[in-house]
């Protein structure tokens, strides 16, 4: 396994990266990144592991599903095919916390996605989307993601840029849920990495 100093977690969200840095500890560097790697400065070092929510693609995948896919789709269109040792590690990691994983490709897009086009990619055989794993840039990368939002529990396009929730009333709908299922889902995901490299 490698040493701590050359695997990178990155996470988007405060939430994220808190939960991130509670369940690692030291075995692991902890970068938020922002949302689709708008604060992410420099090179994330010779490993990355993606880690945090993801939207749901496909009706039958509720808040909590596991996401641990062996490709992401890029926004250009390219697939990047996940480290096939860190797969093995986290599907091993989430069996053990009593998850199974669902290892269907992953997709990494420019902006929420909502509604119909939800279906247009589930239909394509992906499970989830997310903003931030399809752009990475490591020798090896894997992903976990744990699905928040989904096709029965949609939110807002407004939170693409958080700061400006406060601007969207349909956006504050969405913050019981939130405020309730994403560090529950943030912490899983966090876990299953910790539990992988520990």
């Amino acid at each position: 396994m490698a040493t701590a100093d050359r695997i990178t977690v990155v996470a988007a969200t405060g939430i994220e990266a808190r939960a991130a840095r509670a369940a690692l500890g030291s075995r692991a560097r902890v970068v938020q990144s922002g949302i689709a790697l708008r604060g992410l400065r420099g090179d994330p070092g010779p490993i990355t592991i993606s880690c945090g929510l993801a939207g749901g693609l496909r009706d039958d995948l509720p808040t909590g599903t596991v996401l641990i896919p062996r490709e992401v789709r890029r926004p250009d269109g390219t697939m990047l095919t996940c480290d096939p040792e860190l797969f093995a590690w986290l599907v091993r990691a989430a069996r053990a916390a009593g998850c199974e994983p669902v290892d269907a490709p992953l997709l990494t897009t420019a902006r929420i996605v909502r509604g119909p086009q939800r279906m247009r990619w589930a239909q394509q055989g992906y499970a989830g989307a997310d903003m931030e794993t399809g752009l990475l840039q490591s020798p090896r990368i894997a992903c976990v993601r744990v699905i928040l939002d989904t096709p029965v529990h949609e939110f807002s396009a407004a939170w693409e840029n958080p700061a400006l929730v406060i601007f969207r009333p349909d956006a504050w709908f969405d913050i019981p849920f939130l405020a309730r299922e994403a560090p529950r889902c943030a912490a899983l995901a966090a876990r299953i990495v910790a539990d992988a490299l520990a």
